[in-house]
């Protein structure tokens, strides 16, 4: 198949491009420069001859989204349905990648992919904009929400604790917030599932297995860089106040597709205690 990743220059864009490369697919990463998918004549110049479309572009700053709301919606809301409004006009099959900001993050078991959206920041918003403008534009297409993203290939929460690590002799990291951290390696891996097997429209959950907190991901982080991770000291949400609020529950709920946990994707990701250094 001929796949178009757009954000396929960022962190999971890469490693979606690697996989798919890897298994002899022929593939088009593009970024904002190649394809500004805020305009739908970009878009359709640039969506021609493919047979599968993933929109991983995306605004994922989440604290400056509360003072540029406007820009992250064009990105996450409006660009998302100009990608749809063309996967339909072609006949391409679309992945959009959503996030559990799309929920209050108030709950006690796992989010379904049917659990209604309430979202409490801009990015939040903005997001589950974009997952009603695609479904309503396109309901064939997938959409994957995901959650607690580290790869590689981009700047993320593993290089920055081992970055701080190199500084500092504790760290004080959140506790109070579950999640489950999640290798865009894996999420690439569970993209193309979910296509491969013809998935049909709707939501999907592309998060690891198991769950933990912010200090509990930290912990496995400095016992796999050979770190005393006694180091890793709890603390609160309210000890570190964002101008976004974030969830204090991000756990998605699961289809029966294979996935791995999240310490699991983390070994295999492979940590190193000078991955943090510039």
């Amino acid at each position: 198949m001929r796949w178009l990743v757009t954000g396929g220059r960022g962190m999971f864009g890469t490693d979606l491009t690697l996989l798919l490369q890897e298994r002899g697919e022929q593939v088009v990463p593009v970024g904002s420069a190649e394809c500004d998918i805020r305009s739908l004549d970009a878009v359709r110049e640039t969506m021609r001859d493919f047979d599968v479309v993933v929109n991983a572009a995306a605004w994922t700053a989440v604290d400056d989204a509360e003072t540029h709301e406007a820009e992250a919606f064009a990105i996450n809301a409006t660009a998302a349905r100009n990608v749809a409004l063309v996967a339909r006009e072609t006949g391409t099959r679309m992945v959009q990648i959503s996030t559990d900001y799309v929920f209050d993050g108030t709950a006690t078991e796992p989010y379904e992919p049917d659990h209604p959206q309430n979202p409490q920041s801009a990015y939040g918003r903005t997001k589950a904009a974009g997952e009603w403008a695609v479904r309503a534009t396109n309901p064939d297409a997938l959409i994957v929400r995901t959650a607690w993203l580290y790869g590689e290939h981009g700047p993320n929460f593993v290089k920055t604790m081992l970055r701080l690590a190199g500084e500092r002799e504790t760290l004080k990291v959140v506790d109070d917030q579950k999640g489950q951290p999640t290798w865009t390696r894996d999420l690439a891996a569970y993209v193309l599932d979910v296509v491969d097997t013809g998935a049909p429209g709707g939501y999907y959950h592309g998060t690891a297995a198991g769950q933990t907190t912010w200090h509990g991901f930290t912990r496995e982080i400095f016992v796999l860089a050979g770190m005393d991770p006694d180091r890793v000291q709890p603390c609160t949400t309210a000890d570190f106040p964002r101008p976004a609020p974030r969830p204090g529950y991000s756990v998605l709920a699961h289809d029966d597709r294979q996935r791995r946990s999240w310490d699991e994707g983390l070994r295999a990701m492979g940590v190193t205690a000078n991955a943090g250094r510039p």
